[in-house]
């Protein structure tokens, strides 16, 4: 992860940040999903977790070969109005680095008791008894709305972003650019 691309919405008064954001990571997504292995990670400068808000910038990060892979894919076509591009550099030395993860709540009442009614035949009634409602927890971090290429469903996929002392951490991506273990320079 020697290198990173950094992307900044521009203001657009009809499309809010969100909604922006997430049309550009939902084309980012499927290019890393396009390309053989995913070898490049992603983290939000403007993060915010206290608002909570992701900001109006993405940082791709990888090596100049797997940016320059992604580069010249046409995966950004709709959003260059949106977007400015900063060029691919060299990522500046840091005594930081930044663990950007994906967050999954255990999941909405309503939702486990449409699986229960979905998979053992209960009425909405028996299901309403099994999952009551308060046992929901919601999560307060921010999130992109996407849409999964491999099932089609639309989901929030929620974002943590934890700065830690010390150098980039080594290791894998997923397809949307985040990583349990593996850490990012912090600049």
């Amino acid at each position: 992860m020697d290198h990173y691309q950094e992307l900044r919405l521009l203001p657009d008064p009809e499309f809010p940040t969100t909604v922006l954001l997430s049309a550009l990571f939902a084309k980012l997504h499927r290019a890393l999903v396009d390309l053989p292995e995913p070898r490049t990670g992603i983290s939000f400068p403007g993060y915010d977790a206290k608002l909570p808000g992701l900001g109006n910038r993405l940082r791709i990060h990888g090596s100049a070969v797997a940016l320059d892979a992604l580069a010249v894919r046409p995966w950004m076509s709709g959003m260059r109005d949106h977007v400015a591009v900063g060029p691919i550099t060299l990522t500046p030395v840091t005594d930081q680095s930044v663990l950007v993860r994906r967050v999954q709540a255990k999941s909405s009442p309503a939702r486990l008791r449409r699986r229960l009614i979905r998979r053992h035949g209960l009425s909405p009634e028996t299901a309403l008894v099994r999952q009551p409602m308060r046992d929901g927890k919601r999560l307060s971090l921010p999130w992109l709305e996407v849409r999964s290429i491999s099932t089609g469903q639309r989901f929030r996929l929620f974002i943590d972003q934890e700065v830690r002392p010390g150098p980039p951490i080594p290791g894998s991506f997923s397809h949307y650019g985040l990583s349990a273990t593996a850490t990012l320079p912090w600049f």
